[in-house]
C-alpha cells in the first residue's frame, strides 16, 4: 500500500523559497508569474492495512509543521 501526503506552508506564512522561484522565473523571462508557493510530497510504502487515521498521525507527530504547515493524505 502507498501513502502520497503533500505538504505546503499555510496561508499567510512567509515562503523565501518560493519568492526566490518567483524572481528566478522573471529573471528568465517568465513575466506571467505573481507568487509562488513551494511544498513538499512524500510518498510511504506502507504495510496493507494501514489506515489514513494512521498516516494522518504521522503527519502530526513528525512529517508537518502543523503550526505553520498544512497536509493532505492520498492512499493508493
Amino acid at each position: 500500500m502507498k501513502a502520497r501526503v503533500h505538504v505546503m506552508l499555510k496561508n499567510g506564512v512567509l515562503d523565501p523559497q518560493g519568492e526566490a522561484v518567483r524572481h528566478a522565473l522573471g529573471a528568465l523571462g517568465f513575466a506571467g508569474v505573481s507568487g509562488v508557493r513551494q511544498g513538499k510530497v512524500i510518498e510511504l510504502d506502507l504495510a496493507d492495512g494501514t489506515t489514513e487515521a494512521t498516516v494522518k498521525e504521522m503527519c502530526e507527530k513528525l512529517l508537518a509543521n502543523t503550526v505553520i504547515e498544512s497536509y493532505s493524505v492520498e492512499l493508493a
